[in-house]
């Protein structure tokens, strides 16, 4: 990701880089599918028969080298696959983008799966240049297209940053009241603290807890000194506790975010849905 001008440049760095792991077709469905205990190969491919072989190999050799997969080769014959500490923790941030978009996301004639709504959330987060500019305006309140040029292009002129600018108009997380007018964030955008709260935690190596604190995502006033947000990415801790419900981690023992049957046929154009109104 290019350097920006905002003073939390390192932190979208950070989550920037987390989005682009997991975002990548498949990458969440095998996560979902090796929670639990190590699996070989066949189980994998067994579990998501729709997926060819070569991709798949693809996909676990892309995410081991992401630290998100641990490859273990018991002997010649004996090869498993098992989340690593780090996916372990990222596990709770998923349900929470499904609540995100529950809430905030116009949804389509047909429910969508959870795993599919996570999908399809992590796609408009990961656009190009997205996150600086939801990040800019979340800290300016408004600000306009020149001004959001100079903010998180700097240097590079205008034209990179209306691109962008008009798909997250498209996609309702930033709304404008008319050409001239400064850009803010939609109320879809401005709830997404409840994912770029955690997921600037989990990629900082900090427990979950932690995005109460965020210091452009979350309410660090509220939160005690010793939650204040702090920086240890060397370090991994366990995620904080997530209430039980529908879409909670518990529910991805009971296949709740997560089917073993083939993906859906194409969806409609993600733009197509905006926020909810």
């Amino acid at each position: 990701m290019a350097t920006t001008d905002l003073p939390h440049d390192t932190d979208i760095a950070r989550v920037t880089e987390a989005l682009a792991m997991i975002t990548p077709r498949w990458n969440v469905r095998i996560l979902l599918a090796l929670s639990g205990r190590p699996q070989r190969y066949s189980e994998i491919a067994d579990n998501m028969s729709w997926l060819p072989n070569s991709q798949l190999h693809l996909k676990l050799r892309a995410l081991c080298d992401a630290g998100l997969v641990e490859r273990t080769a018991h002997n010649s014959r004996h090869v498993t696959y098992g989340h690593t500490g780090r996916a372990k923790a990222l596990l709770p941030v998923l349900p929470l983008v499904v609540t995100w978009a529950e809430e905030h996301l116009e949804q389509p004639d047909r429910p969508l799966p959870a795993i599919e709504q996570i999908e399809d959330s992590l796609t408009l987060l990961t656009r190009r240049h997205a996150a600086a500019i939801l990040w800019a305006l979340k800290i300016r309140q408004e600000a306009s297209g020149r001004a959001l040029a100079r903010i998180v292009l700097p240097g590079r002129g205008l034209s990179g940053v209306y691109p962008p600018l008009r798909q997250l108009l498209a996609d309702g997380l930033v709304c404008t009241d008319g050409p001239g007018h400064p850009y803010r964030l939609s109320r879809a955008g401005n709830a997404l603290g409840t994912v770029f709260g955690p997921l600037s935690a989990w990629a900082a190596g900090q427990p979950l807890s932690q995005a109460e604190a965020h210091p452009v995502w979350g309410h660090p006033e509220a939160a005690p000194a010793s939650t204040r947000w702090a920086s240890n990415p060397a370090r991994i801790h366990a995620p904080a506790p997530v209430k039980a419900g529908p879409s909670t981690p518990s529910a991805w023992a009971r296949g709740e975010l997560f089917s073993h049957a083939a993906p859906a046929g194409p969806r409609p154009a993600l733009a197509a849905g905006g926020p909810r109104r």
